[in-house]
């Protein structure tokens, strides 16, 4: 069992940037591959960011390459979001997830989930 709690959400205008923390808790951290997604008010969650289990590798949806970064500190147990250039269609609750495959794009692949924290960005 992995435990995962997401920090760092909040309001920004766009084009500004904000830093989302997971941390995780239990079973060792750095057997997983780590995700983050996103859920907008009335729409369907959507596959993010993931990174691999070292931190040596990362894939990304199209719409936040360049402006979106994962990272992970296995010492700390620890994934990261940077995220810049924020737009206001990047308004949703992200999650964090743990997966024991690389490479998935489905939220099905993710055994274990963090509660969300809400990010909203204005115009």
């Amino acid at each position: 069992q992995v435990h995962l709690v997401e920090s760092g959400g909040g309001l920004v205008q766009a084009g500004g940037s904000l830093r989302l923390s997971c941390a995780a808790s239990g079973r060792t951290f750095s057997v997983y591959t780590m995700g983050w997604f996103r859920q907008a008010p009335g729409k369907e969650r959507e596959f993010v960011t993931a990174i691999s289990r070292s931190g040596g590798s990362t894939y990304s949806t199209d719409s936040v390459k360049g402006r979106f970064t994962i990272s992970r500190d296995n010492a700390k147990n620890t994934v990261y979001l940077q995220m810049n250039s924020l737009k206001p269609e990047d308004t949703a609750v992200y999650y964090c997830a743990a997966s024991a495959f690389y490479g998935s794009r489905s939220s099905k692949d993710y055994d274990y989930w963090g509660q969300g924290t809400q990010v909203t960005v204005s115009s």
